[in-house]
């Protein structure tokens, strides 16, 4: 399959509108999700924080010709507040809600858990990774009168250790909990709540880890399928759990890694 291939135009998310956090550059998984999502026809708003995002951001949502972006610091209630009024606003209701918003310093990121996990740094990183989805479930459950879909981003460190990923594994364990709630308290008004587990991909959080590099290479010698997690694939699955295809679907966490989740010892050569 070609590297860059992608899902076909179409039309399952026309006449659906939602909201996109944590596109950072062209190699963010927000962003391929956003294209996949513009492909078939959905409206998109964007959410930013700072002018370098801003800058890095724009061009990007230009080219797939929407042009709604908000700024958005989401540890700081009164910026929340104004991104999701503006939100409301513009579109009155929203469809779905995509956030791939995660956060720990580098000093976090390398070595011991046991020794480099600070107190205002487990704070800081349960406070954007985690609480963030939890705030930001509650405002777009406001906006979501017809129901809806919310999706976040988490990865294998929730459930397995992973060399360096430390307080940012304890962070998705509680982000991967928080889906499973947040899908129980939103499910009777008709919102579906699931995240996707992705494996290692060339992103700038995927930079910020020490050894982050390593990870991508073991994930694709040790994957069920010898593969590279394509971008396509997890924007696919990303697609089927906001479009109506994904209905009667909550409180998941699924999987797109080639397979690497299931293996215990691999294979080797003999």
């Amino acid at each position: 399959m070609a590297d860059d291939w992608q899902m076909p135009e179409g039309e399952l998310m026309k006449g659906k509108r939602g909201l996109v956090m944590g596109v950072a550059n062209d190699k963010s998984i927000a962003w391929g999700i956003a294209k996949q999502l513009s492909l078939q026809g959905a409206e998109l708003a964007f959410t930013y924080q700072g002018e370098t995002l801003e800058r890095r951001v724009r061009p990007l949502v230009e080219s797939i010709g929407a042009d709604f972006m908000v700024p958005a610091d989401v540890t700081d209630d009164a910026s929340m507040d104004a991104a999701f009024a503006a939100l409301k606003d513009k579109w009155g209701k929203i469809d779905f809600l995509v956030h791939s918003i995660a956060f720990a310093g580098k000093e976090e990121l390398q070595g011991s858990m046991v020794a480099n996990t600070s107190r205002e740094g487990f704070r800081r990183a349960m406070d954007i990774s985690v609480y963030s989805f939890i705030d930001c479930s509650r405002r777009a459950s406001e906006l979501m009168t017809d129901g809806g879909s919310i999706i976040a981003m988490t990865y294998l460190g929730a459930e397995r250790v992973v060399p360096s990923y430390n307080v940012m594994g304890v962070a998705k364990a509680g982000l991967e909990a928080a889906t499973r709630y947040a899908a129980r308290d939103l499910g009777p008004q008709g919102i579906r709540v699931n995240a996707i587990s992705a494996g290692a991909m060339r992103t700038l959080s995927l930079a910020g880890i020490r050894g982050g590099k390593s990870l991508m290479g073991t994930g694709r010698d040790w994957s069920l399928l010898k593969e590279d997690t394509k971008m396509e694939g997890v924007a696919g699955c990303a697609l089927y759990l906001l479009s109506p295809l994904g209905q009667s679907i909550a409180g998941e966490v699924i999987h797109v890694d080639a397979g690497f989740h299931v293996v215990g010892v691999p294979q080797l050569d003999e």
